[in-house]
């Protein structure tokens, strides 16, 4: 931002991008920082209106650009996106951390991941084809892979970069057209992302269009119209069943990671001194604020006490903190709104059973206190049903459980309805890799945390989602299959 003369700041305005130019129409919305609640910039808010306008562009085209069927075009299209964002990283970072609240290092792990998604799938959009058979003597059969038409993205506002850019690369690989939605909360960050994109000289106009919205209006027209035949959404389980519920009148195809509950399963022999910094970092990235944090500890009797004790004294070192201040090490959580849900569950916890070892909770005296911050808590459970534990938080409070045997073990973490990802730590290899095919979740990491790779699929079992995101099997998710069947010459019948 830069300063007026008067010593006030000149406020960034956000805009949609809707065929290839920016736009600003609608009602005028203010952009916070949630780490001392000051206005950053505004933004146009009226997404009905941003969405029907997003779903004629790229339908035009899908049908009338070569984008659908020039597979060389889409491969350089997203080598040119890609080298966009890294000519970019250092404002994208800028303006991500302040509008987020990550500390810098949590916004760069996101914005790191960006361009080798998009040259992965520039490599998978040279590689995508289909195939040709002779089923019997005079016959020849082909398999078309053909895109599907205009894909919706429905990403969140906790990652809102690399979880757009995600869903987006292989839907463009596969040859859809697309239009982003995402939340007001990361307007600023949505309009310099769009900018970016905008700087592929060779994209054609429509074929990505991207608005935001403070409320679902826009989202809504997105599930429900004919226009849009498949939708990739990441966010929270109930909402995810709303809108497939909308779509099903269309019978849409969604691909959908949902809410998550990872299980952190930590056995006698693990080699605690690896362990224990990364069960602190599960938790504390983006305040909590991801569908995998690891916000389950389930530790093996042994070593309960010790590791109990541990993880309690490095989350009270924990030192919350603005993105500006290079010491935080966990910035503050969206707004308020979700420091006072978050407080209400704890509360409800205590109440229920539960024991705080770190009562953590809302930051409600000093220079702080004007931001969304939130201390992390340690909670000891005994009751696997309480909400605690079975319910996403979406914040920085972690559950803490014992177990005595692997039957055990694998047992309490199986017990929610999510599956989205597991972690074990133990030195026994055969145990490790006996627990992790019992684990009903996408994603298992042995003695780590957190580590995805753009040619590895991931997604979730359960209520944590439906279809895979990266690796070649997120391009599904955007190709239909044609059979054309061909009897070339005069055969005898």
């Amino acid at each position: 931002m830069n300063k007026l003369g008067s010593g006030q700041l000149l406020l960034r305005r956000a805009a949609n991008w809707i065929n290839g130019v920016p736009r600003f129409d609608g009602p005028l919305r203010d952009s916070i920082n949630p780490a001392t609640y000051e206005v950053i910039g505004n933004y146009p808010d009226d997404g009905l209106n941003a969405a029907i306008s997003s779903v004629v562009a790229a339908n035009r085209a899908f049908v009338h650009s070569q984008w659908a069927h020039d597979h060389e075009l889409r491969a350089r299209v997203l080598e040119q996106m890609a080298a966009a964002f890294e000519r970019n990283y250092e404002a994208l970072l800028d303006v991500l951390s302040q509008e987020n609240g990550k500390v810098k290092r949590e916004a760069a792990f996101e914005l790191d991941m960006v361009p080798s998604k998009l040259r992965y799938y520039a490599a998978a959009a040279l590689l995508e084809s289909g195939r040709a058979l002779r089923p019997k003597p005079g016959r020849l059969s082909m398999i078309l892979r053909q895109p599907m038409g205009v894909a919706a993205v429905i990403a969140p506002w906790n990652s809102p970069v690399v979880l757009t850019i995600r869903s987006l690369a292989p839907a463009l690989a596969a040859g859809c057209s697309t239009v982003i939605k995402l939340p007001a909360q990361v307007a600023q960050t949505a309009s310099m992302m769009a900018r970016i994109m905008a700087e592929a000289r060779d994209l054609p106009a429509g074929v990505i269009n991207l608005f935001f919205e403070s409320g679902a209006d826009g989202s809504s027209y997105l599930v429900n119209t004919p226009q849009v035949p498949v939708v990739s959404f990441t966010g929270a389980t109930r909402t995810g069943r709303i809108i497939a519920a909308a779509g099903a009148n269309n019978l849409k195809r969604f691909g959908m990671e949902l809410g998550g509950k990872t299980p952190m399963i930590v056995f006698d022999d693990a080699d605690l001194q690896q362990a224990l910094p990364v069960l602190e970092k599960a938790l504390t990235v983006f305040a909590g604020q991801f569908c995998m944090t690891g916000s389950r500890l389930l530790v093996q009797d042994g070593v309960y006490e010790r590791v109990r004790d541990t993880i309690a004294e490095r989350l009270r070192m924990v030192r919350v903190g603005p993105a500006s201040d290079p010491l935080s090490d966990m910035g503050p959580l969206i707004d308020k709104a979700n420091v006072e849900r978050i407080e209400l569950m704890v509360e409800t916890a205590l109440r229920a059973g539960a024991r705080a070892i770190v009562r953590g909770g809302a930051v409600g005296t000093g220079a702080l206190s004007k931001g969304a911050f939130f201390r992390p808590a340690l909670l000891e459970v005994d009751d696997n049903r309480l909400d605690i534990v079975q319910q996403e938080v979406f914040g920085p409070v972690l559950t803490l459980q014992r177990f005595n045997s692997e039957a055990d073990a694998v047992e309490l973490a199986n017990s929610t309805s999510y599956g989205l990802a597991a972690g074990i730590w133990t030195r026994d290899l055969d145990k490790a890799l006996r627990v992790a095919e019992a684990l009903a979740a996408g994603s298992v990491w042995v003695n780590d945390w957190a580590r995805v790779f753009d040619g590895t699929e991931e997604g979730g079992f359960k209520q944590s989602g439906l279809g895979r995101l990266n690796g070649v099997a997120a391009l599904e998710d955007f190709i239909e299959y044609k059979h054309i069947a061909l009897r070339p010459g005069v055969v005898n019948p």
